[in-house]
């Protein structure tokens, strides 16, 4: 990586290219995204990760990220192993990590490479998907969205329908506060309050209702199962703390009522919800925050 204060040495480059020289780039290019992006804690796993990649050890973990079948970059490999080391951190499963995700400075290779090692069997499932991120903060730009369609006249009883909802936490944003430059919209007791940084003229103060939430994923995580929502965090970089205080709030919210979120490609659940007939009075929003689409 290049010198402090320097620009990123991160590379743009073709997401579709393979090979062990991709894989390289791939974790080179995600340690330098994480440097420039705060994360320097997550920079460090996936250095220790590359340098495991790039050691002479072996085992069947190593060969696979060595040899990968797929597109590095566009697959999100350095984030997906990255994920299973961070899950073993939260479940206290390796507490040699614990030094690492505290900011200690400490020479993280060595460890990394053993936890490769010694976790064989629990960090390889963790290749088999890509990562999957739910983030509350998200469902401000959804508020300011509706508020706009309300001020320009449409009804302001909103039946929105999310793709790509993952566990289905912005489906749950009538439970949620919001300070939206001097407007404030949600519950007398929110689940989590948000006051998102603001430009230009405040959105319309208008008062509107959610006539219904509901949204689809490939594959939903159920917040209320353990191992899934430990799934969910270990996708967070742990400099992001307050993401984990709201997955927290998240958590105990589907715990007393779970979104509406069923098991649908994004294709098919869209067709079948707008060929049901629309109640009168309501505006059909189509929403999502972060999806990757992919088309046979």
């Amino acid at each position: 990586m290049g010198d402090h204060g320097a620009k990123p040495d991160y590379e743009l480059v073709d997401m579709g290219v393979t090979g062990a020289d991709a894989v390289r780039t791939a974790f080179a290019n995600q340690v330098a995204y994480c440097e420039a992006n705060g994360a320097p804690i997550t920079a460090k796993v996936c250095a220790a990760i590359l340098a495991a990649v790039d050691g002479d050890r072996s085992n069947a973990l190593l060969e696979r990220i060595r040899s990968w079948q797929g597109a590095p970059l566009s697959d999100a490999l350095p984030l997906r192993i990255a994920g299973g080391i961070h899950a073993l951190h939260l479940a206290a499963e390796a507490p040699e990590l614990a030094p690492i995700y505290r900011g200690v400075p400490v020479d993280a290779a060595p460890i990394i490479e053993q936890v490769m090692q010694l976790h064989e069997a629990r960090l390889l499932p963790w290749l088999d998907g890509p990562p999957q991120t739910n983030e509350a903060g998200r469902s401000s730009n959804f508020i300011a969205a509706m508020l706009w369609l309300a001020g320009r006249g449409l009804p302001a009883s909103f039946e929105c329908l999310e793709i790509g909802s993952s566990a289905g936490i912005n489906l749950m944003i009538d439970r949620y506060g919001y300070h939206l430059d001097g407007v404030e919209i949600g519950p007398e007791a929110p689940v989590m309050a948000f006051k998102p940084g603001w430009k230009g003229a405040p959105p319309p103060d208008v008062p509107f209702t959610f006539a219904s939430l509901k949204g689809c994923d490939v594959a939903p995580v159920d917040l209320t199962d353990p191992a899934q929502a430990l799934r969910l965090k270990a996708y967070i970089w742990p400099e992001h703390t307050i993401r984990f205080e709201r997955m927290e709030a998240a958590i105990a919210a589907a715990k007393e009522r779970k979104p509406d979120l069923v098991k649908a490609n994004a294709a098919e659940f869209v067709e079948a919800e707008l060929a049901k007939p629309q109640a009168p009075g309501t505006t059909r929003v189509l929403m999502h925050s972060i999806v990757v689409a992919i088309c046979a």
